[in-house]
């Protein structure tokens, strides 16, 4: 029960839904989050009218993954690129 203590919880909404987010980040972090997911949907249901809400959430999580991925795979390469630099 200890580790309840210490989250924050915090109510946003995404895509005209309301949910209430308890985690370690700050208020404003989560917020952030949030605004960026409901981003996201709006974009991806802009182009895609007819899927419903599961098939755009399911979507909206492959299409960030894959954003992460690529970013991760950078910083990998930009990480190595830099120790080459410092021998």
């Amino acid at each position: 029960m200890a580790e309840d203590k210490n989250k924050n919880r915090t109510t946003v909404e995404i895509y005209g839904q309301r949910y209430i987010i308890a985690g370690t980040e700050t208020s404003s972090h989560i917020h952030l989050v949030a605004d960026k997911v409901d981003l996201k949907m709006r974009e991806i249901q802009a182009h895609n009218r007819f899927l419903d809400t599961k098939q755009l959430a399911v979507l909206t999580a492959v299409n960030t993954m894959s954003e992460y991925l690529k970013i991760k795979e950078e910083l990998k390469k930009l990480q190595q690129k830099i120790g080459k630099e410092e021998e």
